[in-house]
């Protein structure tokens, strides 16, 4: 599938930006890239015009201010980008959605978290794990995930309200939370956010959690109990790499005939 000359210059000029933030980059747009963009429209020349405009050094700085600039533009370019970090680029999780392809969506989901397949749309995901260097031992790291034929023993089905729910508690931590989502003054706005993400899959999706609570009841509780009182199969790695320890987590998939949706929460110390 040949992509539209827009999503591809934005597709170009995002990647762009992420390696400037990381520091594996130029620190200005030079030849292919700036002649690539020029077919992304309003937002690519916005994005560009800030970018010329951030002083290259110091390096700490510039860095900084091309990782605020990566968030907005990413906040500009959809309203699902924009849902998708305001609700969850402060905790640690993961979020992404990868085509379905399989008739058994478990091997899709596989591929989602081994990174091995994009977003069919180009919108954001959410893994700053991606360049850990912890993937060199795990691959799929921060996950370690079953076997698919392990799916159907450590999986649950969700009613889409639970699912909701589920997505919303995500913009929590998993310890010291000082404000759980049911008791925010912004209570509804989270799951205004939640609720685009999952609008993105349409009415008839289907969800999945490997909260032990929907073993027994497909519509638990996710908000009254926080992902403080949430317990689940893990499909993290055990391994103690780079000095972090991680110890819980929570996971919500959403299964279309077109796209697996893969969102997790992890605690870690």
């Amino acid at each position: 599938m040949t992509l539209p000359a827009d999503r591809t210059a934005l597709d170009l000029l995002d990647a762009h930006l992420e390696a400037l933030w990381h520091g594996t980059d130029l620190p200005l747009p030079q030849g292919p890239v700036c002649l690539a963009v020029e077919g992304g429209g309003e937002l690519a020349h916005w994005a560009l015009d800030q970018l010329r405009r951030i002083p290259c050094e110091p390096k700490d700085t510039f860095a900084r201010q091309v990782g605020s600039l990566l968030v907005e533009f990413r906040s500009r370019r959809c309203p699902w980008n924009a849902a998708a970090l305001r609700l969850l680029d402060d905790t640690y999780t993961f979020a992404a959605t990868g085509p379905r392809r399989h008739e058994d969506w478990a091997h899709d989901v596989h591929a989602v978290l081994h990174r091995s397949v994009p977003d069919p749309r180009g919108w954001v995901r959410l893994d700053y794990d991606r360049t850990n260097t912890a993937r060199h031992i795990v691959p799929a790291y921060p996950f370690d995930p079953p076997d698919t034929s392990e799916f159907p023993d450590l999986l649950y089905p969700l009613a889409a309200e639970a699912a909701l729910a589920a997505l919303a508690i995500m913009a929590e931590e998993w310890q010291s939370e000082p404000a759980p989502v049911r008791s925010r003054p912004d209570r509804d706005a989270v799951l205004r956010d939640a609720r685009t993400l999952l609008d993105r899959y349409g009415p008839t999706a289907r969800y999945w959690t490997n909260a032990t609570a929907a073993a027994t009841d497909p519509a638990p509780d996710f908000l009254a109990a926080g992902l403080q009182g949430t317990q689940s199969h893990g499909f993290l790695t055990s391994e103690y790499l780079n000095g972090l320890d991680l110890y819980e987590d929570l996971g919500l998939i959403a299964v279309t005939d077109d796209e697996v949706g893969v969102f997790w929460s992890f605690g870690a110390y």
